[in-house]
């Protein structure tokens, strides 16, 4: 489906999975565990020093690769056996040490850890690109008002900065989620046949560790061949952040509709047209976000399912893996990807904004006046007293200061100036300035570039 990767999937994370990527990881894993074993006195070093040589995946034809997993069960057999050919091209006493000790599942786990590795990093660098503009739109729309809604209906006011700092203050969490499980999930693999070095003799430990070293991956306490817990714990935090970012996708989405208006996405030429309407403007990047965020729970199910492996080597889960986990990590990015040209160059509309929040006729600030009357007269009294204030506003289409100002039980407690500021919407936000230099604070402790020269002085 490479035809829909730069709509689907438009992230560098791809590169980490490339077909190349794969055959090196595995081929990366093969030279450091030749060169762990000459240094741990297992193989000789002349033979080390041949087998790393040739370990370059442009050495290897990915095709014959690929063709001889169906017979073989999986891309290790035939990569250790095109690998072993060419060391014996230039060696034929080499050649004998090729994969020595190693197990299949040794080589492709300890090469997807790599690949992680890789993916996790270039994810960070997009994660911390999306929080960057957040910080900037956050700043920049702080005090922007607009409508709060609850159950898809008109609330109470808020800002668009608080709404932006809500998903902000979840990226930080992701952030320290992620730095809290490199340790755990950038882990070799090393356990031979069964899980026990038998082949390595005594040496099985000093190889592991040195092979640990090498690739600068931590050393299990035994080989995980069948516990998956890492790889989940991977899946699982990137499908939150999908899950996260559709959040973000789906509100924008439908404040970019017709009858709201607020937003929209950036403008520009060819972008979210329609083949037949030439007045549409498409959320296309809310879209790619979305279909992200609605994969990724099946595809994490498949991987909780995927644990159920047999004894000391597992049947078809651990091949179930291999394509799942890779996908759920593509689309995750993507739409970590697509979220940053997104909220960079988002259109705001303050004045329909404004005009939205006086659609009701200041019924979505009762609220306001209740708590400010409940205080003279007990709330649940100025509850049933402004609702029908609210159902008088609303049967005559009249303002509700209007109906308020006649109201002589209201006068009675408040002005027509004090009902006119309870009803004025810059003065019903509560503590959604505190909030938002709440997570602002968090987001400068957390990485410094977040913030301009400006923003720090």
């Amino acid at each position: 489906m490479e035809l829909l990767t730069p709509l689907l999937r438009p992230s560098a994370v791809n590169h980490c999975f490339s077909d190349a990527a794969v055959l090196q990881g595995m081929l990366d894993f093969e030279a450091a565990l030749a060169q762990a074993q000459a240094e741990a006195g297992v193989i000789p070093r002349s033979a080390a020093e041949t087998i790393a040589r040739c370990c370059q995946s442009e050495l290897l034809d990915a095709g014959a690769v690929a063709a001889a997993a169906a017979q073989a069960g999986n891309l290790a057999i035939p990569l250790v056996r095109q690998l072993t050919a060419r060391v014996a091209e230039q060696d034929a006493q080499a050649a004998r040490f090729v994969h020595w000790g190693a197990t299949s599942q040794d080589a492709i786990d300890t090469g997807l850890v790599l690949q992680l590795r890789g993916a996790l990093a270039q994810t960070d660098r997009q994660l911390t690109q999306l929080m960057t503009v957040l910080v900037q739109q956050i700043d920049r729309h702080g005090v922007t008002l607009m409508v709060g809604r609850t159950w898809m209906q008109q609330a109470l006011p808020t800002t668009l900065g608080l709404k932006l700092a809500g998903t902000l203050d979840a990226l930080l969490r992701y952030r320290q989620r992620l730095q809290q499980m490199l340790p755990r999930v950038l882990v070799l693999q090393f356990g031979g046949a069964a899980g026990t070095l038998n082949s390595l003799g005594t040496k099985g430990k000093a190889v592991s560790a040195l092979l640990a070293q090498r690739l600068q991956l931590t050393e299990a306490d035994t080989p995980w061949h069948s516990q998956r817990d890492r790889l989940l714990e991977v899946a699982g935090w990137y499908a939150g952040l999908a899950g996260t970012l559709g959040k973000l996708a789906r509100d924008i989405s439908l404040l970019c509709q017709t009858e709201i208006a607020e937003v929209a996405e950036p403008q520009a030429e060819g972008r979210g047209g329609s083949s037949t309407m030439p007045h549409k403007r498409n959320p296309v990047s809310c879209a790619v976000i979305l279909a992200a965020a609605m994969r990724a729970p099946a595809l994490v199910s498949g991987l909780y399912q995927a644990m159920l492996q047999e004894h000391e080597r597992g049947l078809g889960g651990w091949h179930a893996e291999w394509e799942s986990l890779p996908e759920l990590m593509m689309l995750s990015a993507g739409a970590l990807a697509a979220s940053v040209p997104l909220i960079d160059g988002l259109q705001v509309f303050p004045a329909r904004m404004a005009d939205n929040l006086a659609l009701t006729g200041g019924l979505i600030l009762a609220e306001a006046v209740t708590m400010a009357l409940g205080e003279q007269m007990g709330r649940q009294n100025a509850h049933r007293h402004i609702e029908q204030a609210c159902q008088h506003a609303q049967a005559a289409n009249l303002p509700l200061l209007a109906v308020l100002e006649q109201d002589e039980q209201v006068l009675k407690w408040l002005d027509r100036q004090q009902l006119a500021e309870l009803l004025d919407p810059a003065n019903a936000l509560g503590s959604a300035s505190v909030f938002i230099q709440q997570v602002l604070a968090r987001a400068k402790a957390a990485h410094q570039s977040l913030f301009t020269t400006e923003e720090q002085s």
